[in-house]
């Protein structure tokens, strides 16, 4: 079974979100007099603001098209509907005098739906600043409490996506998804910077995830520095207690950041990739160039999955002004809100932006960050886990046999065309 994200510190890293359930409680004890307090604020509010604005609007949103609540709460209205009701049910929000569930929902999912400040939101709601932070961080609490439930591991079925697709069927059929890591942008102190410098110069955590083809996430691990190398993220996340797990006889894909190993397929080095094995009436020399193309095309759900991510959500692409343990649990939020939302509307407009198979490939350039680590290696880590000789020999086996099965299928196709 793979771990769904959980909020861990390791001895000498820093806030970590990987799935598990370890997960911070909403403390409904400070309800009432919160909502006393906000009472207290709506009196000294201009009498022609102290309506609830916050209220109509939601009332508005929900009363409406439900493209209209897609765009302001990033989920249509029978999905925002069954959130509240799971939230509900399992004691994680409730009503308060003055503000319901959903609009409790509501001004989380608008803070990072359109990546605002309290502030604006404040303009809006007509809340004090306290109170929408407030009701902010029960909600991500409260959905940290049950995105176990949102992340799924691979089954034992062959992905659609491979199975329907001669280019990939039968060479992938044991293949689940494919991995890779983005690097989101973090703010903390200056005193903490030094790590979270990635190679580009900007503040930003290192967040790997394994994804499935239909733009899922199996697994999630956030709060890696972003100075981290990739393989070493990618070490923490397979030793860890709550960690990422590969089904017996299954692989993920990787890049070439990655090493070719047991669980892992990473392409040929040094080997170009033209990305349409037909465009312009090129065609593939040899099997390693055709496996990379093809390779590439299928690892490109990371790209996609990452980008309906941060599309749906765009807080995720600047620093929001949280303390960095919150700016980690946003992240494996989203990822959970992501999935239940595929889950519940597998084509929304969001979703059909990001469902071909065009590679696209993102930018590490994302704002700022650091922070000292003593022990860190930037250059060529090794991995904790001790393959023997035998094993790294049957993965180098196991991607030349796909790629030359692949290959004599291709000549094939080729002399009959």
């Amino acid at each position: 079974m793979l771990s769904s994200p959980i909020l861990k510190r390791e001895p000498h890293d820093s806030s970590f979100c990987s799935l598990n359930s370890t997960i911070p409680e909403v403390d409904f004890a400070m309800e009432n007099s919160d909502d006393e307090k906000d009472a207290v604020f709506s009196n000294y509010m201009p009498k022609e603001l102290s309506l609830p604005n916050g209220t109509k609007f939601v009332d508005e949103v929900l009363s409406g098209q439900s493209d209209r609540c897609l765009e302001n709460f990033r989920m249509d209205k029978q999905a925002f509907y069954k959130l509240c009701d799971i939230l509900h049910s399992k004691g994680l929000l409730r009503h308060t005098n003055r503000i319901k569930i959903e609009e409790q929902l509501a001004i989380f999912l608008f803070i990072i739906g359109h990546n605002l400040r309290t502030r604006a939101v404040q303009e809006l709601f007509r809340y004090s600043g306290e109170t929408i932070s407030r009701h902010f961080n029960n909600v991500l609490n409260a959905i940290m409490a049950i995105s176990l439930d949102f992340f799924q591991p691979p089954g034992s079925d062959i992905p659609p996506e491979i199975l329907e697709d001669p280019r990939f069927y039968p060479y992938f059929k044991d293949c689940v998804g494919a991995v890779d890591r983005i690097q989101i942008p973090v703010m903390v102190g200056i005193d903490e910077q030094g790590p979270f410098r990635n190679k580009n110069g900007l503040l930003s955590q290192n967040v790997l995830a394994a994804c499935s083809f239909d733009l899922r996430f199996h697994y999630v691990l956030a709060g890696w520095e972003g100075s981290a190398s990739d393989l070493r993220v990618l070490n923490s996340a397979l030793t860890r207690r709550n960690k990422l797990q590969v089904p017996e006889g299954k692989f993920y894909l990787v890049d070439n950041k990655y090493t070719n190993m047991p669980g892992f397929i990473a392409p040929y080095n040094g080997i170009s990739c033209h990305l349409n094995e037909y465009s312009g009436g090129y065609l593939s020399r040899d099997s390693r160039e055709l496996f990379n193309q093809r390779h590439a095309v299928l690892r490109n759900a990371t790209d996609r999955s990452f980008g309906a991510l941060k599309s749906r959500f765009p807080i995720l692409m600047s620093a929001p002004p949280y303390p960095l343990q919150t700016q980690v649990k946003l992240v494996v939020a989203a990822c959970a809100l992501h999935n239940y939302i595929r889950r519940e509307k597998p084509g929304d407009l969001i979703f059909k932006m990001y469902e071909h198979d065009t590679v696209v490939q993102f930018e590490d350039s994302l704002p700022p960050l650091e922070v000292e680590h003593p022990i860190m290696q930037v250059e060529n880590p090794a991995l904790d886990i001790a393959f023997d000789t035998e094993q790294l020999e049957y993965s180098s086996q196991l991607r030349d046999s796909i790629a030359g099965d692949m290959w004599d299928d291709y000549v094939s196709d080729l002399s009959t065309m």
